[in-house]
């Protein structure tokens, strides 16, 4: 019998009193592989039949900040496969974060037959604290930093004004017949037919609806910079900001882990207080500009994620003393 056959819980045991051949880990590693790329592909299935929900829920926060200033909620697409790249890439990606439970706890089976029963307590112990402060870090981007900082950077291009020397406008009387006189209408009337023109003040589009469909122009604000953002660059903007506040809701245990291994101690921790304070300040300020809503707002949750970590490395050097 093979020694992969007969190997122990790995809750329980000391991996220096039991070995596995090359070719057991091989195996090993093989059917963690597989379970877990079933598991990606059966959630796959499931993003690719949503997908098109998951996009425009990633583009809302772009969608209230346009409508909220009176622009046309529409984005574009410079390429033929732009459409399709981006659907393909958030489907992955949504699938990649359902099934990540699944290929974690096949990548912990596979690794837990290395580690010492005290390494992995430890990691047991912290991995459902790192998950929350993982999808605590992408809820604060999407519900705050990003309509914040979207909102931020609109407001900013639409205060620079379009000045030029403009020929005076002459005068027409409003009961000329030329004149077109667009009706207003919150979504779009009923019934519709062939030749029907309206101004949906819902979508801030003019609407006009020919051969059975609706068509629709967009208008921008009057000044010198109209948005015409695209939706591959949004929504990598939008996936690269949700990693990178993942990650850096990570803080913690990464406080926590420097001290664990010695690299630092908790004093030096709180004398590097107001170093931390400045870079988060300079973080944030360089993230939202916005001085009254955003930075502050920013910069206190980033600051007090390190001295949450200050405070696990207290707590964990309390309760190891008395261990010890």
């Amino acid at each position: 019998m093979s020694s992969a056959a007969t190997r122990p819980n790995p809750v329980d045991y000391d991996p220096d009193q039991f070995r596995m051949t090359l070719g057991d880990h091989l195996e090993e590693l093989r059917r963690r592989i597989i379970i877990g790329l079933f598991g990606f592909l059966g959630a796959l299935v499931v993003c690719f039949i949503f997908g098109q929900r998951v996009i425009t829920f990633f583009c809302r926060p772009l969608i209230d900040a346009l409508h909220h200033h009176h622009i046309a909620p529409q984005m574009y697409t410079t390429q033929v496969a732009d459409g399709f790249m981006v659907y393909m890439q958030i489907s992955m990606i949504c699938a990649a974060a359902i099934a990540s439970p699944l290929i974690l706890h096949q990548l912990w089976k596979f690794v837990a037959v290395g580690l010492y029963p005290k390494e992995r307590k430890y990691i047991t112990k912290y991995i459902p604290l790192s998950v929350i402060l993982l999808l605590t870090g992408m809820a604060f981007v999407y519900w705050f930093v990003l309509p914040v900082s979207v909102a931020f950077f609109i407001e900013f291009n639409s205060q620079i004004p379009l000045k030029y020397d403009a020929p005076a406008a002459q005068s027409v009387a409003t009961t000329q017949p030329t004149m077109l006189n667009v009706p207003l209408i919150g979504g779009d009337p009923r019934p519709l037919h062939d030749g029907m023109v309206w101004f949906d003040t819902t979508q801030d589009r003019l609407k006009i609806y020919l051969n059975q469909q609706v068509r629709t122009l967009a208008f921008g604000p009057d000044n010198l910079l109209t948005p015409m953002i695209t939706l591959p660059q949004y929504i990598d903007m939008v996936v690269g900001m949700l990693l990178a506040f993942g990650l850096a809701f990570q803080t913690p245990l990464v406080v926590l882990a420097l001290v664990r291994v010695g690299i630092v101690d908790v004093p030096t921790l709180k004398r590097l207080r107001k170093y931390i304070f400045f870079i988060a300040a300079l973080v944030a300020a360089v993230i939202v500009p916005d001085v009254v809503t955003g930075m502050i707002a920013l910069m206190l949750p980033l600051y007090l994620l390190y001295e949450f970590g200050i405070f696990l490395a207290v707590w964990g050097d309390k309760k190891s003393k008395p261990a010890e």
